[in-house]
């Protein structure tokens, strides 16, 4: 099967793209070659210059959206909270249907004659590697598989895809607002802790957005489920009143759940599925639970039982996510950028039994205050970034030892003398905040966190390895 999409596929319609960055250059390029005729705009002038001039592109500001067949609004750009932008309520008043990039996929692959699976991920931790994880399951017993969305390639960047294939979509809360159709066949809601609380405005509007990722399954479709998820019996409930298949996932041994881990196994109702322990990227109890779901949703699109262990063993740690990056000196370097919140640091910080902490950015609401169980694991923390202060209050109402460092140029040779004095062997950034202060996200902060790694390595008097 051609892996294009037709190019008359679109033709007729007209489209608004809003914000040019990562999506929307995708969808402005794939829409076009569909056949569609757009219209995009991006207060950025460098953005929209990057644009190929086309016959059917009209890069200029929207004054109506009468006629447009939808509206792609960056993720980022609000449509309902805290407050609409005004191209929002502009399309809002036109009747126009603001969509989600991963929304026009599924309308393009079905358009195209393709019954290709769906596969949604979703959580406020964990999903990268999940969505991840399960496309490299998917993958490696010979599954067509396309993997994407909030995470890696943009939706409507990914390839059409054949009958048997399975694409496997990342799905921020906000992408997950804007859905219609889209139909998962395997859905996952890992778990929720308060995040985005700006554009949802609490938590009951945060986890309604999350839960659109249940929105069109039917019977025979799975549902799969986190066990620490709060009202997890309402979740059910209201899952088993759709008539999906309901599973319940877990890292630890809960025997209640339908996949669950023992300290050395991955298990089912059925028994063991795969030993654990020569699995090396996947440390702790949350990535156990991210293999579990994985596995779930494997299972249930096709992916023999007596493959998963292979699968498990040869899969890779994500860039940012409690990734080694360098050793020196019997110092491990491990970059956690990705934990931009308390509950994704508390899952890294679990995992070691002493290290050197290095914190801070803009910090999310609440702070740090619900790592105060953890702290024991600190012998000291190196703080960083605008709301250092802030990490600084908490830290000094627990008695942990901290320094203000500003930057992760003064932290990372600090955070090593630290750690030959305190005789500790492990330096993690798990920031527990967001990046944008002083980067362009979390990955630019993880990169540069490794370059300094391997510099000071270069430059110290020992070797560096990993």
């Amino acid at each position: 099967m051609n892996t294009s999409f037709p190019p008359t596929l679109f033709a007729g319609h007209h489209y608004g793209v809003v914000g040019l960055g990562r999506n929307g250059n995708a969808a402005v390029t794939a829409l076009l070659a569909m056949g569609a005729s757009v219209q995009a705009w991006d207060d950025n002038a460098t953005s929209r210059e990057a644009l190929p001039v086309h016959p059917r592109l009209k890069v200029e500001p929207f004054t109506t959206m009468i006629g447009l067949a939808g509206l792609v609004l960056s993720p980022g750009i609000a449509h309902i909270l805290p407050t609409p932008h005004p191209l929002a309520r502009m399309a809002v008043a036109a009747g126009v249907p603001i969509v989600s990039d991963a929304e026009l996929l599924f309308r393009a692959v079905r358009a195209a004659g393709s019954r290709a699976r769906f596969a949604g991920i979703t959580g406020t931790n964990g999903k990268s590697t999940t969505t991840v994880l399960l496309a490299h399951m998917l993958a490696s017993c010979g599954i067509p598989v396309a993997a994407g969305g909030n995470l890696g390639p943009a939706a409507l960047a990914l390839p059409l895809l054949p009958d048997d294939g399975v694409y496997v979509l990342e799905m921020s809360s906000y992408m997950l607002e804007r859905l219609d159709r889209l139909h998962f066949d395997a859905a996952c809601l890992l778990n929720l802790t308060p995040d985005h609380l700006d554009r949802h405005g609490d938590m009951a509007g945060y986890t309604a957005a999350k839960l659109h990722v249940f929105d069109h399954q039917r019977a025979g479709d799975l549902a799969v489920l986190g066990a620490t998820l709060p009202d997890y019996a309402r979740l059910h409930r209201f899952l088993a009143a759709t008539r999906v298949r309901i599973a319940c996932v877990s890292g630890a041994d809960v025997e209640q759940c339908d996949y669950y881990c023992t300290p050395h196994a991955l298990c089912d109702r059925n028994g063991v599925i795969t030993e654990l322990d020569s699995v090396t990227d996947l440390p702790g109890t949350h990535n156990r639970e991210n293999a579990a779901a994985a596995t779930a949703m494997a299972l249930h699109l096709g992916m023999p039982r007596t493959d998963v262990k292979a699968a498990l063993v040869s899969f890779s740690a994500l860039d940012h996510r409690q990734k080694l990056v360098g050793q020196i000196n019997g110092v491990r370097f491990i970059n956690d950028s990705k934990a931009t919140n308390a509950d994704a640091t508390a899952r890294a910080l679990v995992c070691h039994e002493r290290l050197v902490w290095i914190a801070g950015g803009t910090a999310k609401a609440g702070g740090i205050g619900e790592l105060a169980p953890l702290f024991g694991h600190v012998a000291l923390a190196l703080l960083i970034g605008r709301d250092a202060p802030v990490l600084a209050a908490t830290l000094a109402q627990h008695d942990v030892p901290y320094r203000i460092v500003d930057t992760l140029e003064r932290a990372v040779p600090q955070a090593l003398g630290a750690a030959r004095t305190l005789g500790v062997d492990v330096v993690m950034l798990s920031p527990a905040c967001a990046s944008f202060d002083q980067f362009s996200g979390f990955e630019a902060r993880g990169a540069r966190f490794a370059t300094l790694v391997h510099d000071l390595a270069h430059g110290a008097d020992g070797t560096m390895t990993g």
